[in-house]
């Protein structure tokens, strides 16, 4: 069944169904080399061969930790094991420890992005 346009545009106001999905999508990796490739006079080609040369010194130097100044820091956490409940059936499982990579938000990143609105 087709809803009109009027109920559609309600369902989306209500629900915020096309602003979640804009906030989700994010910035694509070509419009990201544009952005850059601008606003330094690079080419494409060099900030992208630029962001591929900084992804791998992050995962050569991410045991030891990798920051980036003023976004964050890769880090490396060991998890403890723990008991943990199977969803489907509800039966207590044991998770064992194990070592996650965690990307920890610089507080100056987080000041930007949460910044309190001025009314």
């Amino acid at each position: 069944m087709r809803s009109c346009a009027f109920v559609q545009n309600a369902r989306e106001r209500i629900t915020g169904e096309n602003a979640l999905e804009e906030y989700v999508a994010g910035i694509s990796k070509s419009e990201t080399l544009n952005r850059l490739s601008e606003k330094t006079g690079l080419t494409k080609k060099q900030v992208g061969q630029f962001l591929d040369e900084l992804a791998g010194l992050a995962y050569k130097e991410a045991r030891s930790g990798f920051t980036i100044p003023g976004v964050g820091k890769l880090v490396i956490v060991d998890r403890k094991a723990r008991m943990g409940r199977n969803p489907a059936t509800g039966q207590p499982i044991s998770i064992p420890a194990k070592r996650v990579l965690k990307f920890r938000i610089a507080k100056q990143a987080k000041d930007a992005v949460l910044a309190k609105r001025t009314k």
